[in-house]
């Protein structure tokens, strides 16, 4: 099953390219840059990776994150991640930056944006996978703040496909930013926002309502709620899950009580995804292998997961179909087997 899941053609939507920062190429920049940080060794920065909630993972996701001050930092942290997805056949991918956690430190949003492109364009063509770029806002701050990173990035659409919204979730609803989404849609932007996390179920209603979003990210808890449960699947929006994110974070105390396959089983569309590799002990393939354990998952339970994953990517038509043409074959070659 693991090697028909390494070869498996998938797509990851889900991913922060901050939370792919692994300890080594960490100890790297900050060596690089001349910046010290609380660690003397790539081995106390491992150990440091572990926390017991999303306010303790962010706590430290922010101060590694403090390294990165030049776009070459940008590029290698970027490219170092879509190597990962080329050696683990994610054809596509959908990364989300946090701008505001750079630009609060001074680092223009002209270095992040374009080191982080600059990557994405060198894996296009020396790796081939394909990657779209989700800018997403604080969630803690304000939307005022909001606003200016919405200005900032106008100059640079043409490397930004959609915005999203990420951060500590409670005490921070979704209609707190109501008005810099209608601002971001008017741009052009596709909004996607993180809902139903750490939240109950009334932050995907909002997301999904105030927000117009039109993919959930988690979305573990709208189990709590049936006709929201029936609202996503009238409206064909699909959730992002985070099999090892969950567990890390104690959203769900062990993979085998795991909604996944429930969500599937209701008839909702979900795709699975990593969130922040690094920090929560494994990349796509592995949260696809470890939940497939815990949840008995059968190959056409992961090729179903598979295929949602680029049918509800940002990619257009075209480039879909590419993509689900190659995983039909896939299909077509090892069902049978």
């Amino acid at each position: 099953m693991n090697t028909f899941i390494n070869n498996l053609p998938k797509a990851e939507l889900h991913l922060h390219i901050e939370g792919s920062f692994e300890p080594a190429l960490m100890f790297k920049i900050a060596q690089r840059n001349n910046i010290k940080i609380p660690y003397a060794s790539v081995e106390e920065i491992e150990a440091a990776y572990k926390f017991d909630c999303l306010q303790d993972f962010l706590d430290i996701y922010y101060q590694g994150a403090s390294v990165l001050i030049k776009e070459e930092d940008f590029y290698d942290l970027t490219y170092a991640y879509l190597t990962k997805c080329a050696e683990e056949n994610i054809r596509h991918t959908e990364i989300m930056f946090d701008p505001q956690t750079h630009t609060e430190r001074g680092v223009s949003f002209e270095t992040v944006i374009t080191g982080i492109s600059k990557a994405v364009e060198d894996a296009k063509e020396k790796l081939n996978v394909s990657a779209l770029l989700i800018m997403s806002y604080l969630r803690h701050l304000s939307e005022e703040e909001a606003f200016k990173t919405l200005e900032q990035s106008l100059p640079f659409k043409d490397k930004i496909k959609a915005v999203g919204l990420d951060s500590s979730e409670k005490g921070n609803p979704p209609e707190k930013f109501i008005n810099v989404y209608k601002a971001s849609i008017e741009a052009g932007y596709i909004p996607v926002a993180h809902a139903g996390e750490e939240g109950d179920s009334s932050y995907i209603w909002g997301a999904i309502d105030g927000l117009k979003i039109q993919r959930i990210d988690h979305g573990n808890n709208a189990l709590q709620d049936s006709k929201l449960v029936s609202e996503i699947i009238n409206r064909d929006i699909a959730l992002t899950v985070c099999p090892l994110s969950n567990t890390a974070l104690k959203v769900v105390d062990d993979l085998k009580n795991h909604p996944l396959k429930k969500m599937m089983d209701l008839g909702l569309s979900v795709t699975i995804n990593s969130d922040d590799p690094a920090y929560f002990g494994g990349y796509l393939n592995k949260n696809y292998s470890d939940i497939q354990k815990a949840l008995d998952l059968t190959k056409k339970d992961l090729i179903g997961l598979a295929w949602n994953s680029f049918r509800y990517s940002l990619l257009n038509s075209k480039e879909k179909e590419q993509y689900l043409k190659e995983l039909f074959d896939y299909y077509q070659k090892h069902m049978k087997s």
